[in-house]
């Protein structure tokens, strides 16, 4: 229809299908970030691997070394000479832990153009590095961090594009490298188990080391030339990137406001039918649009500013928190088109039918805000929906009065014509409510304006809304135009005295519409409205139509003409009286607690940045301490009595390995009774002793085991535990209650070998192991 407003192509940005992760990020910038991110991890791993730090402990150093370092690379300007961070950079890192992953999608590539997106690949790089260097390091089967680092690529890849950058040459790499890695690890750690003192032992292993390296990579090789010539032809290349499937947040800078073509459907659709409502409920009308933010050139819809609302994805069910009476219309399109969803009310579901209901479906969204629903397919003539939707109620004028105007955030007006503060006060005279002041300034509109869309039998009326459109209406002797410059107007003069007030496009249907009959909606039914919110009912429209029988009059030669009724400009406020006690002013409603409430979302941003740290640094631990408690739970409740001692015994050995005393694999009891007595001062000479002969007898010994018997084994153990703790410092003790030496199911938690591949590490005494000897 060519009208502004009407449905736009979504044009796809030339970006979007780079090669690879560099085009998605732009270019080599991301070098700097993702270098520095894997340094950083791998010097983690290295120092808590030479220090023998527990799992936690590498955790901590992670996220202080983020914190440290990851100003410096992704908020340099909120640091301290580039470097030190502040309080703003820890906020914005704490943030960017948790949104960095999203933008990161959402965001149309290249990524360089947004530098605080230089987060992803440091934040990637670190997480890949210091687990890829832990597992390689410390882990019992080394091998294992060739899945980390595959994962890492992985990681970067979904963060891509669709179309890879030299995908064979990668996967040829990652698989050459990793492959005899692994490999020459796997042969070092056996030969190193058998190796022999001899030098010809010496000389041999050495050879065979060689012998192995060069017939692997001699076999890789090959397997890659083979896989580069057959791969393309047996399996064309593809690739999926996650901001293939990731709806992209809703970008409204694409549609244009509906207000704009408001004169289009006067002058050019007045007798068109747009579209068809059945079911519309009596003296409800139909919105096509809110409309809450003005620049100076058009009153537009907004999304994120402060009461604007967000636009989310709408479905057959949507929830609510309004009130209203529940509604079903159903809407058939004609010769409407464009993105803007004529709806009723609150909605609270929308379910399309037609050859195009998946499509609309799947691009719907809706503001709970403002009531705005928003199709990016598209409505052409033809679709048909249904909406469940909630009317709510609109008090009278008195009631609205008597329950006043309640302060709502909107966004800020600007660049607003100076007249309009100067014309506002006028009209309001000398009213301090501020429901008077809105029926003031309405009814000084409706009563000295006069309507006029421009047609041929109208006064000239020239179109649009922008600044200098409403500037000449208030500015004129005679106010002369349509809803759309009489709404805007009104609402600019509201929101200058202090009264929140918003824009609504839509269809009224006129008086002929009998209710309970499909109601047409043509151009000549289009209308804009104000909305002020009052206290317990919400945003309530206010309409500002001059009176039709407003007629510009003729002037005399020898008379002057009256003017329409305008109140006189306002005398200098006089310094307000002192006010006795127990008196009130109308001024005083002005709550200050209103006026400046609680910021609730930065405060909700400020627990997010100290809370989110905090909770990574404790989480760990609570877990840890948790699942010895489980652990300990469950040996001294088995089913089985001689499980109870047994796990009473292990219960001894865990203790010990965590303070640092393990006992040695393939001790007996009796053995390890006497490490454990002469390790720990405190212990009762011969107590650790009697539990062990007293696990082996109920144990090996054949005979039917009384639970009374094992719940008393499990005091003697408590009290030998009490004493072993008691005998070292209270440094170590802490330490012990989060020490994972206990748990050799964990690789982490094995000795550390040196950073050497020689000799298995001996396993720490568990449960397990007890209950097999």
């Amino acid at each position: 229809m060519g009208r502004a407003g009407g449905r736009r192509r979504r044009p796809r940005p030339a970006g979007l299908r780079g090669r690879g992760v560099r085009p998605g990020l732009g270019d080599s910038t991301y070098l700097v970030p993702a270098v520095t991110g894997l340094v950083l991890g791998v010097a983690v791993a290295w120092v808590g691997a030479v220090r023998r730090w527990p799992t936690v402990s590498v955790a901590a150093a992670t996220i202080v070394g983020y914190l440290l370092v990851g100003g410096a690379v992704a908020f340099p300007s909120t640091t301290v000479g580039g470097v030190v961070p502040t309080l703003t950079t820890l906020r914005e890192l704490s943030l960017g832990a948790v949104t960095v992953w999203k933008d990161g999608l959402t965001n149309v590539p290249p990524l360089a153009s947004f530098p605080d997106l230089r987060l992803l690949p440091f934040l990637v790089m670190l997480l890949g590095g210091v687990v890829t260097a832990t597992v390689a390091w410390r882990a019992r089967y080394a091998a294992w961090a060739v899945v980390t680092a595959t994962a890492t690529l992985v990681a970067a890849t979904l963060f891509g594009t669709v179309e890879a950058a030299f995908p064979l040459a990668q996967g040829l790499v990652i698989a050459v490298v990793g492959l005899l890695w692994a490999a020459w690890r796997t042969t070092e750690e056996r030969m190193s188990a058998r190796a022999e003192v001899s030098g010809a032992a010496i000389e041999a292993s050495r050879r065979l080391r060689w012998y192995r390296l060069r017939t692997g990579v001699l076999l890789l090789v090959l397997a890659g030339v083979v896989s580069a010539a057959l791969v393309p032809v047996l399996a064309p290349a593809q690739r999926s990137a996650l901001r293939e499937v990731v709806v992209p947040p809703l970008d409204l800078h694409k549609y244009v406001s509906p207000l704009v073509g408001f004169r289009s459907y006067v002058k050019d659709e007045a007798d068109t039918e747009l579209f068809t409502v059945d079911g519309l409920p009596e003296q409800a009308r139909v919105r096509l649009a809110t409309l809450d933010s003005y620049d100076g050139v058009v009153y537009d819809v907004s999304t994120g500013e402060p009461g604007s609302g967000v636009y989310s994805r709408a479905g057959e069910r949507i929830a609510s928190s309004a009130s209203g009476t529940p509604a079903t219309i159903d809407v058939t399109i004609g010769d409407y088109d464009g993105v803007w969803v004529p709806d009723v009310g609150d909605l609270t579901g929308v379910t399309y039918s037609g050859p195009r209901d998946e499509d609309l479906a799947g691009s719907t969204y809706y503001n709970a805000e403002t009531g705005t629903t928003l199709a990016t397919a598209g409505l052409v003539p033809g679709d048909s929906y249904r909406m469940e939707v909630l009317v709510p109620d609109v008090p009278s004028e008195e009631e609205a009065a008597a329950a006043g105007v309640e302060q709502r955030e909107l966004p800020e007006a600007t660049d607003v014509p100076d007249s309009v503060g100067g014309k506002g006060a006028q009209f309001m005279g000398s009213a301090t409510d501020l429901a008077q002041r809105v029926t003031n300034i309405r009814d000084a509109l409706v009563a000295g304006g006069i309507l006029s869309h421009g047609l041929e039998n109208q006064q000239p009326s020239r179109p649009g809304h922008f600044a200098q459109r409403i500037d000449t209406l208030l500015a004129e002797d005679e106010m002369i135009g349509d809803d759309e410059q009489f709404a805007v107007a009104f609402a600019l003069m509201a929101q200058q005295a202090g009264i929140p007030a918003r824009v609504v496009m839509g269809f009224v249907p006129d008086e002929e519409w009998e209710p309970g009959t499909p109601y047409v909606a043509t151009g000549r039914d289009v209308r804009a409205w104000a909305e002020v919110p009052y206290a317990g009912y919400g945003w309530v429209p206010v309409d500002v139509v001059p009176d039709e029988d407003n007629k510009v009059q003729p002037e005399p030669e020898s008379a002057q003409v009256p003017k329409p009724p305008v109140l006189d400009d306002p005398e200098p406020p006089e310094e307000p009286e002192p006010q006795e006690a127990g008196t009130t002013d109308a001024e005083d409603d002005e709550d200050p607690a209103q006026s400046d409430p609680f910021d609730w979302a930065r405060a909700a941003l400020f627990t997010a940045a100290i809370g989110i740290p905090l909770l990574l640094l404790v989480a760990p631990f609570a877990l840890l301490a948790g699942y010895k408690a489980r652990r300990s739970a469950r040996r001294r409740t088995a089913a089985r009595a001689e499980d109870r001692f047994s796990g009473g015994w292990s219960e001894v050995l865990d203790t010990a390995t965590d303070l640092g005393q393990p006992v040695a694999q393939g001790a007996t009891r009796s053995e390890g009774a006497a490490a454990i007595t002469g390790a720990f001062s405190r212990v009762p000479e011969g107590s650790v002793g009697q539990l062990a002969t007293s696990a082996d007898r109920n144990v090996f010994g054949g005979a039917v085991v009384d639970p009374a018997e094992a719940e008393g084994y499990w005091t003697d153990v408590a009290a030998v535990v009490g004493g072993m703790r008691a005998s070292v410092s209270a440094r170590r003790r802490w330490r012990a209650r989060f020490s994972l030496r206990s748990l050799p199911s964990w690789g982490l938690a094995e000795r550390f070998r040196r950073l050497r591949p020689a000799g298995r590490r001996n396993r720490t005494p568990g449960a397990d192991d007890e209950e097999s000897r």
